[in-house]
């Protein structure tokens, strides 16, 4: 990076001394504007001692149209390789990151506005290619104006032969991030920078198909100033993460961990974990008010999703966004570390005070939350790591907004896809297990619930309303819904019970946290001799038999042997 006495940031135009701006990484201290900087910079940052072997990959542009504008192309292409030393517009390189090796394709916005042209789009083809014979993730660093006019429908080429290398990376099961630097346009927006795995960008940076003046020109309508940046974009479900320069290192390398894991997706002593306190059987449980239930499942000092994320898990990094144009607050996700073993954490959320409970919408998805939460786990399915969901609403989002997002079918397409993953999955009733809302995130191989958490097919207040005409009649409801643990312990809807401390989660939430990390890890341990094929069987029996003659029979012959 240029180290001149003194440096202008073009942001706020404060002047910084350019030694410190090196420091910096090329953030201004004063607005935080992260400044362009070149391919080698950028690799000689993220890569451990600032080191990385170049890729001897050979791919040159040449002049397939003979294209002229005021300069023939030829002699554009001769003076970017001039200015930035480079041949290309991308520098394709293997590096580690704490340790952990990637093969990044890194675009540089100098060489021709980083524009896509074929020798850009092979390297980057190579550079999958080369990730996908290593066994090794990719990262790709995206700076581009789009595609490169001058080699034509060539270069639109590109945004499919590059879209297609990480397709294989897909089926192969390696993790593919990108880096999004400002600006990221046109081509290179609709291909691979946004078919990464996890999407990461840099404050600031800019995203989109088509640009913020041509938009402007074609529509006659003035945009609002964060239109189209990185904030702007992880508002609305398109991006991850945003992380500071000086963060990338360490926030990649949590990613990697997960992408890198060894065979079998466990590190650790291997010392045999202790027995978790989980009740199997009924008749060990007390009998309880249903109705007082539902109000202790209700307490909001119970800890939520994210209390409990932070307690059991070493590690949990969330991830946002459905790709599709939703953020939900009320569905939160990420990977995280458990007893040694990576995993997807993926739960809803509502919160312990009035105003963060609005901003979770009260724990109730929206379309985009199912939508999210089937985002990461289809990523979990692609990575080989369980499933951990945590089940804690009321219901879905009943709204009008959600009915026209398609509420119905986000929820039947997660239940289809829990179905069928190829991966370990275990869910948990913490809190309050409400209708299709709760099961859109429970079919799962093991489902355990804490002892005072309910599981129902309509709230009690809804049911009193609508079969007994009587919205006092809840108390009725809730004894006649069965929705208590021992009742669904009894009827198989659940496969084990979790004992609360005394006073319940919230009173010892440290208690409790513990309590349900060794219940999940034994649960995991059950399941861990199993294939893909055959976790999937396992998932579908144990949902095929409700309903069924002999589970009928069984549950007439339960309850004949409590009236005696």
């Amino acid at each position: 990076m240029d180290s001149a006495d003194w440096v202008m940031c073009r942001g706020c135009r404060t002047l910084v001394y350019g030694k410190r701006f090196a420091r910096d990484l090329g953030v201004c201290p004063e607005c935080g504007r992260h400044a362009p900087v070149s391919a080698q910079e950028r690799l000689r940052q993220l890569s451990d001692g600032g080191e990385f072997e170049r890729l001897d990959f050979v791919a040159r542009s040449e002049d397939p149209l003979g294209f002229v504008d005021t300069r023939p192309y030829p002699s554009r292409l001769a003076s970017a390789r001039a200015r930035t030393g480079m041949e290309e517009a991308v520098l394709c390189a293997r590096i580690t990151i704490e340790g952990l090796p990637v093969i990044a394709a890194v675009m540089d916005f100098r060489f021709m506005g980083g524009s896509l042209g074929s020798a850009v789009g092979e390297l980057i083809t190579l550079a999958a290619e080369t990730a996908l014979a290593e066994r090794t993730p990719l990262l790709i660093v995206s700076s581009s104006g789009g595609a490169r006019m001058q080699e034509g429908a060539l270069s639109l080429m590109q945004m499919a032969k590059t879209s297609a290398a990480l397709a294989q990376l897909d089926e192969a099961g390696i993790l593919t991030l990108s880096l999004i630097a400002d600006p990221t346009f046109g081509g290179v927006a609709a291909s691979f920078a946004t078919l990464a795995d996890v999407i990461v960008a840099e404050p600031g940076a800019r995203l989109g198909f088509a640009g913020r003046r041509v938009i402007e020109q074609t529509i006659r309508q003035q945009l609002p100033p964060e239109f189209q940046t990185a904030e702007f974009l992880l508002e609305r479900g398109f991006i991850d993460l945003i992380v500071a320069r000086r963060r990338l290192r360490p926030e990649l390398a949590r990613l990697l961990r997960v992408g890198s894991r060894p065979a079998g997706g466990r590190s650790g002593s291997g010392d045999p974990a202790p027995d978790a306190p989980v009740i199997r059987d009924p008749r060990d449980l007390p009998e309880a008010d249903p109705w007082a239930q539902v109000a202790r499942a209700r307490k909001l000092d119970r800890p939520t999703t994210l209390d409990y994320a932070s307690m059991i898990c070493a590690d949990f990094q969330e991830l946002r966004g459905d790709r599709v144009g939703g953020e939900c607050a009320a569905v939160v996700g990420g990977t995280a570390w458990l007893d040694g073993r990576a995993v997807m954490l993926i739960g809803q959320q509502k919160g312990h005070t009035p105003a963060e409970l609005m901003r979770r919408n009260f724990g109730m998805p929206s379309p985009a939350g199912y939508r999210k939460a089937a985002r990461l786990m289809r990523l979990a399915d692609k990575l080989g790591i369980p499933v951990v969901t945590l089940v804690d609403t009321p219901g879905a989002y009943p709204g009008a907004d959600a009915e026209e997002q398609g509420q119905a079918v986000a929820i039947a397409e997660s239940l289809r896809l829990m179905a069928s993953l190829r991966v370990p999955v275990v869910s948990v009733v913490i809190g309050e297990g409400g209708s299709g809302g709760a099961l859109g995130l429970a079919l799962a191989n093991r489902v355990l619930m804490f002892a005072d958490s309910v599981y129902s097919v309509i709230s009690p207040e809804g049911c009193a309303a609508i079969i007994w005409d009587d919205p006092s009649a809840a108390a009725d409801a809730a004894a006649a819904l069965r929705l208590n643990s021992r009742d669904l312990l009894r009827l198989g809807v659940v496969d084990g019970v979790i004992p609360e401390p005394e006073g319940g989660t919230g009173a010892a939430p440290l208690a409790a946290a513990d309590r349900l990390r060794l219940a999940i890890g034994q649960s995991l341990r059950e399941l861990d001799g199993l294939n893909g094929a055959e976790l999937c069987a396992d998932r579908r029996a144990r949902f095929r038999q409700f309903g069924s003659s002999l589970t009928v029979e069984a549950e007439l012959w339960t309850m004949s042997e409590e009236v005696r």
